[in-house]
């Protein structure tokens, strides 16, 4: 298991993100996105709109994508 927290992938706080792959963790990062939006939270809104639309844009998702994994393979183990 892995932690990265929203920081990392983009959005604007400190909240820890654990899985045991990158992928695990990018959708913990979406539901912490939506949870906070629809909670009020209008520093998360920025993030919230580049998640949506990430895979309309699949050339610069799949370079994100690809950069993320990276930086969670270099993570050591919790």
């Amino acid at each position: 298991m892995k932690t990265m927290t929203c920081s990392q992938l983009g959005g604007p706080c400190d909240h820890t993100l654990r899985g045991d792959d990158a992928d695990a963790v990018i959708k913990a990062q979406d539901r912490h996105l939506r949870d906070a939006v629809r909670a009020g939270d209008t520093t998360h809104g920025p993030a919230h709109e580049e998640m949506k639309s990430r895979w309309r844009r699949p050339l610069a998702a799949m370079g994100w994508y690809r950069d993320t994994k990276k930086a969670f393979a270099q993570l050591s183990e919790d």
